[in-house]
């Protein structure tokens, strides 16, 4: 089953019918030594860093998915107001954290 994810509180079309609760999902990533010393010198010059881009977006990734497992496990179909954070824990190591409300979504009837 697909999760609906959303980052507002409502989603056209569907009304909320239970609310679940607060679910998550995290993932630390650690800097490469070959994507850091390439970092260093892309320092100097300037321009993405394409590494740390990858790395991103792969823990953004993790993050999300282990979030709408827990939502799925929960019963629920939709994960509204999703918000990621980011934060480093320790030197060369970052935390990405997805986070939202597990809801169970039902379609609206249409309006005649």
């Amino acid at each position: 089953m697909a999760i609906y994810l959303s980052n507002t509180e409502q989603v056209p079309g569907y009304k909320v019918t239970r609310q679940i609760g607060l679910v998550s999902g995290n993932t630390i990533r650690a800097k490469h030594v070959g994507r850091d010393f390439m970092a260093g010198l892309k320092t100097i010059v300037g321009g993405e860093i394409k590494g740390y881009t990858e790395l991103l977006t792969e823990a953004r990734q993790e993050a999300i998915s282990r979030m709408s497992d827990q939502a799925e496990r929960l019963g629920a179909n939709a994960v509204v107001n999703v918000r990621l954070s980011t934060s480093a824990v320790m030197s060369g190591a970052a935390e990405l954290f997805a986070y939202g409300t597990a809801v169970v979504l039902e379609a609206e009837e249409p309006q005649q």
